[in-house]
């Protein structure tokens, strides 16, 4: 029997379930809704206020297969009208650092990045 703690992941294999998961944490709309989560529970308007350009779908989307893969917790709260909120789990917490980081890289390396691309297209 196989379980899930005793999977080993190789991205590099074509069938490797880590691909699906890389592929659910490189998007961009994860990385930004991870961010703007943080350490609290916001609700949907909130969150789409602060992730500025997605859309309502989108976030939608998103939000549901972040809490498909344990990412984010979706709680309701039985009151007029009906408030719901999303947190990250514990999963989704510790993805916060690796995330922070990419962000951090593409602030601080922006100016060469855009600068690469203008030369390319001049080329």
């Amino acid at each position: 029997m196989v379980t899930t703690t005793s999977l080993a992941g190789n991205p590099y294999q074509q069938d490797c379930p880590t691909r699906r998961i890389l592929d659910r944490i490189g998007d961009k709309w994860t990385v930004l809704i991870v961010g703007a989560l943080g350490d609290e529970a916001v609700r949907f308007s909130e969150l789409r206020r602060r992730v500025e350009g997605i859309s309502q779908k989108m976030l939608t989307q998103t939000l549901r297969s972040l809490e498909d893969d344990g990412l984010v917790s979706r709680t309701v709260t039985a009151q007029v009208p009906v408030k719901v909120e999303y947190a990250l789990t514990d999963v989704g917490q510790s993805l916060r650092a690796p995330l922070k980081a990419l962000e951090d890289w593409s602030i601080e390396h922006l100016g060469q990045v855009l600068d690469a691309r203008t030369a390319q297209q001049a080329a």
